[in-house]
């Protein structure tokens, strides 16, 4: 499974998820998130990353020309969009855009399945909450471009590897406090998530 760290908010921790293994950095490009960082911030640190590593942008409630132009400025590599949008909108970006599904329920997690999409447990606010969704929800389904986020942790990662997610994203599962990475932690998750 191919991990993503996300709620990224300085150059060390990025580095460390980096050497750990991580496929991705992702960061959080919402003002009411613990885990905000500004584009000036996000642009120095893609700045002094290794080639080869994805850097996603995560989006709530911006409009198309924003979403574009923040990705630009910073060297973001994927738009994150953390609420509901339709096809149009995403056409609009003109930029690699990555849906996420906030599902309540079931039948959720099968929208959009023709694409690869990222699939989180709702919430009231976007992103963190550490809740966990249903794995029961995923048997016998092909989850082959899901990637899964939510209540992920180094000890409950490697439980998912049966059900063939393309990917995991982990924030607050790696976190010694909000927007902080306990690099032990990611470097377990990452292992687990990989072997």
């Amino acid at each position: 499974m191919r991990v993503k760290i996300c709620g990224i908010t300085n150059l060390n921790d990025a580095l460390q998820a980096i050497d750990a293994g991580a496929d991705a950095l992702g960061f959080v490009f919402y003002p009411d998130s613990p885990r905000y960082i500004t584009p000036e911030n996000v642009k120095h640190i893609i700045s002094k990353l290794p080639p080869f590593v994805e850097k996603v942008a995560l989006f709530v409630n911006e409009t198309p020309e924003t979403i574009r132009s923040v990705c630009l400025e910073t060297g973001c590599t994927l738009a994150q969009i953390h609420f509901d949008v339709d096809d149009h909108f995403i056409d609009q970006i003109r930029f690699p855009s990555l849906r996420v599904i906030r599902a309540q329920k079931q039948e959720d997690i099968l929208a959009f399945c023709n694409e690869y999409r990222l699939v989180d447990a709702y919430c009231e606010g976007y992103g963190g909450s550490g809740k966990r969704l249903n794995i029961e929800w995923f048997e016998g389904i092909d989850c082959s471009k899901i990637i899964l986020a939510g209540g992920l942790d180094p000890d409950n990662v490697a439980s998912l590897k049966s059900y063939g997610f393309y990917g995991v994203d982990v924030s607050s599962g790696v976190e010694v406090s909000k927007g902080k990475k306990d690099h032990q932690k990611v470097l377990s998750f990452i292992t687990k998530a990989k072997m």
